[in-house]
């Protein structure tokens, strides 16, 4: 299961972030779009040791191999520019991945292990942000089986199975588990409901 930051500082954030690699968190993405290069830097410097090969870095990426990290993100935009990036931002990383709003879109991937496809429902974390098309129809034409396809958007402990169900590979996690007031709690639920429906296909 993956597990992405509030835009924002919150409150005892990192304590929050051990508490859920220590209940299992298996990928933490890390997206602060307004942080600067030394507010990023002070941020992962806090994460202890343990836990960088499990955080994926959306900003900042020249930070990569100054902390260990070796899995990168990049946004739509991004991935447009993403042939002109130096080489040796690419060549250490261990992990790929990136964001779609279109099962076209992400049948057209190449080279990345995972993707996100948002919004599957409507956002909790953003205002007025909802799907203007059913993915659950549209994943149906999915041709890219090299890619990962990762659910994005308005996911909670109430809908997870159903995505599961419906063919996405894996879930990320935002507004449910910065919204709610015991970020933690709400984590080894959802946890707990994918791991249920995952032992029942085996």
């Amino acid at each position: 299961m993956i597990v992405i930051s509030n835009s924002f500082v919150v409150d005892n954030e990192i304590k929050i972030l051990h508490s859920l690699f220590d209940e299992g968190l298996s990928l933490l993405h890390i997206r602060k779009p307004d942080f600067s290069e030394l507010e990023m830097a002070q941020f992962i410097h806090q994460i202890k040791l343990e836990f960088r090969d499990n955080v994926v870095l959306h900003s900042h990426h020249h930070l990569a191999k100054d902390f260990g990290i070796n899995r990168l993100h990049f946004s739509e935009k991004e991935r447009k520019r993403l042939n002109a990036f130096p080489e040796r931002f690419l060549k250490p990383c261990r992990s790929k991945s990136t964001s779609t709003h279109s099962i076209e879109d992400f049948n057209s991937l190449e080279n990345f292990d995972y993707a996100f496809l948002s919004p599957v429902f409507k956002s909790i974390s953003k205002e007025n942000y909802y799907p203007e098309k059913d993915l659950f129809e549209k994943i149906k034409s999915r041709k890219n089986q090299q890619t990962k396809m990762v659910a994005l958007g308005g996911i909670d402990s109430e809908n997870i199975q159903k995505i599961l169900e419906k063919g996405f590979d894996d879930t990320a996690l935002l507004g449910t588990i910065w919204k709610n007031k015991n970020p933690l709690k709400q984590f080894k639920l959802c946890q707990k409901i994918a791991l249920m429906y995952s032992q029942s296909q085996v």
